[in-house]
C-alpha cells in the first residue's frame, strides 16, 4: 500500500497542486443542474407510491421495491460511469446518461404495468453518473485553487434537490396524478441535456487515459491507503446522517403529538445544517484537506456530545435533540468537498474512476452502519442510545479524517520542493 502510494498526487491543501493548465470550465448552472439531477429522483416520487400501487392494483411493498432497486443500479452506474468517464470522456458518459433518464423517466410516466414500471424506474438510475462527472469537471476546469470552492456551492444544490423534491412530487401528485411526476422529470432531464450539449465540455484529455483493465484501475485504488482513508470518513460521516435518519422519528415522536408535518420540519433543520457546512467549505478552500475534514468531524462530534449531556441529564426539549443533529450536517457539508477532491487526488488520470468508487462505498458503508446500529435502537431510552450510536458513527469518521492527515502529512514530507504532485506520497 505505501509502495503504490509513492506515485500518487498529494493535495497538500484543497486546492493541492495543479498538474495542467485548466481549460475554460463550463458555466457553473450545467454543473449545479446535473448534480442536482442526479439526486432529485431519489425521492420526489415518495409521496405518490401509495397511488401508483393503487393504479397497477398491486400491494404497496412491490411497488416499494423501486427504492431498493434504485439505489442498488445507482450505485453500480456510479461505480462504472466514473470509470468509463476516464477512458471515454466526461462529455459523452453524461449526455448518454442523461439521454437514458429521459427515456425511462417517459416509461415510467406511460407504463401500463408494475413490471415496466420497475423496469423503468430502475433505468433512472442511470442518472448517478451525472453526479460524478460532475465533480471530475469542476476539479479538472476550474482550476486547482477554486474546486473546492466550486464543489462546495455545487453540494448547496445537491442538498437542496432532496429536500424539495419531495413536496414538489406530493403537489405534481395531487393536482396532475403521479404520472406527471415522471414528466415533469422527463422534460426536466430534456432541458439539462439541451444546456449540456452546449455548456458541457470534454476535460477528460487533461490526463493520460488510463491503461489495462477495469479491474486493474480499481486495484491501483484499493491499495491507496489515502483512497481509503478519505472514502472511509466519508463513509462514517455518511453512516451518521443515516442513523439520524432512521432513528429521529422513534426517539423525537413523542416530542410532537403524533405531527409527521413538525417532525419533518425540524429533521429539516440537517439538511439546512449540510447547506452551511458547503458554503463553509467554500470558504475554507485555502485550509489543507485533512485539516478541513478534521475540523468538519470534530464539529459534528463536539455537537453529538453536547446533545448526548443534554439528554443524560434529562432535558427533554425538541431542540435540546435537534440542535446538536444539525451539526451533523454541517460536518458532512463540509466533509463533501473535501473528502471527494482527496479521493480525485489519488491519481489524476483515474479520477471519475475514483469519484464513482468513493462514492458507492460511501452509501454501501453508511447503509451498513445504519443497519447496525437500528438492531440497537429500541423505544425506551430512545434519545440517549440515538446519541450514543451517532457519536460512535461519528467518531469512525474522526478516525479517518486523522488517518487522512497522517497520510497526507508523511505522504508531504516525502515530497522534495518544487516538485509536482504527481510526485507525492500517501503512505
Amino acid at each position: 500500500m505505501a509502495r503504490d502510494d509513492s506515485i500518487q498526487s498529494s493535495p497538500s491543501s484543497l486546492t493541492g497542486k495543479a498538474t495542467a493548465a485548466p481549460i475554460a470550465a463550463p458555466r457553473r448552472t450545467v454543473l449545479l443542474l446535473l448534480t442536482a439531477l442526479s439526486v432529485l429522483p431519489v425521492n420526489i416520487y415518495l409521496p405518490a407510491l401509495p397511488n401508483i400501487a393503487a393504479t397497477f392494483q398491486v400491494d404497496f411493498a412491490l411497488v416499494n421495491l423501486s427504492i431498493a432497486g434504485y439505489a442498488i443500479i445507482n450505485a453500480l452506474t456510479e461505480i462504472i460511469a466514473g470509470a468509463m468517464s476516464d477512458r471515454y470522456g466526461r462529455r459523452p458518459v453524461a449526455l448518454i446518461a442523461v439521454s437514458i433518464f429521459i427515456i425511462a423517466s417517459i416509461g415510467c410516466a406511460l407504463a401500463p404495468n408494475v413490471g415496466v414500471f420497475l423496469l423503468c424506474r430502475v433505468m433512472q438510475a442511470s442518472i448517478a453518473a451525472c453526479f460524478c462527472v460532475a465533480l471530475v469537471v469542476i476539479k479538472e476546469t476550474a482550476g486547482e485553487r477554486r474546486a473546492a470552492n466550486r464543489i462546495g456551492y455545487a453540494a448547496m444544490g445537491w442538498a437542496i434537490a432532496p429536500m424539495l423534491g419531495p413536496t414538489f412530487g406530493g403537489v405534481l401528485d395531487e393536482m396532475f396524478g403521479w404520472r406527471a411526476i415522471f414528466v415533469a422529470l422527463a422534460l426536466l432531464g430534456a432541458v439539462i441535456l439541451a444546456i449540456s450539449m452546449r455548456e458541457l465540455k470534454e476535460t477528460a484529455g487533461l490526463a493520460p487515459r488510463p491503461r489495462g483493465s477495469y479491474f486493474a484501475s480499481y486495484g491501483q485504488l484499493l491499495g491507496s491507503s489515502r483512497f481509503w482513508a478519505y472514502t472511509l470518513c466519508m463513509a462514517c460521516s455518511t453512516g451518521t446522517l443515516y442513523i439520524f435518519l432512521g432513528g429521529a422519528s422513534l426517539a423525537a415522536s413523542s416530542s410532537f403529538g403524533g405531527s409527521s408535518a413538525k417532525l419533518g420540519f425540524f429533521m429539516g433543520m440537517v439538511p439546512a445544517g449540510f447547506i452551511l457546512g458547503s458554503y463553509l467549505a467554500a470558504r475554507l478552500a485555502g485550509k489543507s484537506l485533512s485539516t478541513t475534514l478534521v475540523i468538519a468531524r470534530l464539529s459534528t462530534c463536539i455537537g453529538l456530545l453536547l446533545g448526548l449531556t443534554l439528554s443524560i441529564t434529562g432535558v427533554t426539549h425538541v431542540l435540546a435533540f435537534f440542535g446538536p443533529c444539525i451539526f451533523i450536517g454541517i460536518g458532512n457539508g463540509m466533509t463533501f468537498p473535501a473528502a471527494n477532491l482527496g479521493v480525485m487526488s489519488v491519481r489524476s488520470n483515474l479520477a471519475g474512476t475514483a469519484a464513482g468508487l468513493a462514492a458507492a462505498m460511501s452509501i454501501a458503508g453508511g447503509a451498513l452502519i445504519a443497519s447496525i446500529a437500528g438492531l440497537l435502537l429500541r423505544e425506551t431510552g430512545a434519545i440517549p442510545t440515538l446519541f450514543v450510536l451517532l457519536l460512535t458513527s461519528a467518531s469512525l469518521a474522526l478516525s479517518a479524517a486523522l488517518f487522512a492527515a497522517f497520510v497526507d502529512r508523511r505522504g508531504a514530507n516525502r515530497v522534495p520542493d518544487g516538485e509536482g504532485a504527481e510526485c507525492g506520497s500517501g503512505g
